[in-house]
């Protein structure tokens, strides 16, 4: 059976996300969570607190300092620095900024920006990322980002995480799309959005704009046997706590 096609009140999400990547109006982060609580408008109805989400093969945890020199090799690497709008830092610039996301803890208002490592035997190997676009509750969304040590590429280790974090996303936090902007000479990261459901909704320069429903999302899992491997040992684990 064909998936359902998005509501007007999606579609009017996803022509908002087309004009802030036509515009560049989507605020710089920092900029954005600069602004005081108060003047941020509604929230969503419980906060979503990050929280160990453990998967076949990863942890997904907050972000820590003593993570401090994988982070510093990772963001720094050509291939990272390539796609992403990084500048070059140095240890110290690296560590400050890994100090800020360690901090990005909590979904609740608009601009909300939750950031989690990927650890895979101990060690930070990536990160995976929600910015809270959208509140109310008929079209909420979220942007997600992901970010893997090219030397661990070529495992699904950034699937993996992204399903974890795509199924928290739509059950816990309730989100009706979620977005992703790939530049169109990342093979890897497009392959990835589309292998778990994502479909392009624009295209502006370098940039597309990826979006995804819960519908496309499932439909995707039921396809895929080591997706729902995924999900399957993310409901032990949850079932231990």
């Amino acid at each position: 059976m064909p998936a359902p096609r998005p509501s007007h009140s999606a579609l009017d999400v996803i022509a908002r996300a087309k004009a802030k990547l036509e515009t560049s109006g989507a605020r710089p982060l920092a900029a954005a969570l600069s602004r005081p609580r108060l003047l941020r408008g509604p929230h969503v109805e419980a906060p979503f607190d990050a929280r160990v989400l453990t998967t076949p093969r990863l942890v997904l945890r907050a972000h820590s300092l003593r993570d401090a020199d994988a982070w510093y090799e990772l963001q720094a690497h050509p291939d990272v620095l390539r796609f992403l709008p990084w500048p070059e830092r140095t240890r110290q610039e690296s560590r400050a900024h890994l100090h800020d996301r360690v901090r990005r803890t909590r979904l609740w208002q608009t601009d909300d920006f939750l950031a989690l490592a990927i650890e895979r035997d101990g060690r930070l190997i990536g990160e995976i990322s929600l910015h809270l676009r959208s509140v109310p509750s008929e079209v909420r969304s979220v942007e997600i980002g992901w970010l893997l040590d090219p030397r661990f590429g070529g495992n699904g280790y950034a699937t993996e995480a992204a399903v974890a974090t795509l199924r928290a996303a739509f059950d816990e936090l309730a989100v009706k799309i979620v977005f992703a902007v790939v530049h169109v000479e990342n093979e890897h990261s497009l392959r990835l959005a589309e292998r778990i459901g994502f479909r392009e909704a624009h295209r502006d320069g370098a940039a597309r704009l990826m979006t995804l429903s819960k519908w496309d999302f499932l439909d995707s899992i039921a396809r895929a046997p080591l997706l729902r491997d995924v999900l399957a040992v993310m409901d032990a684990s949850a079932g231990r706590r």
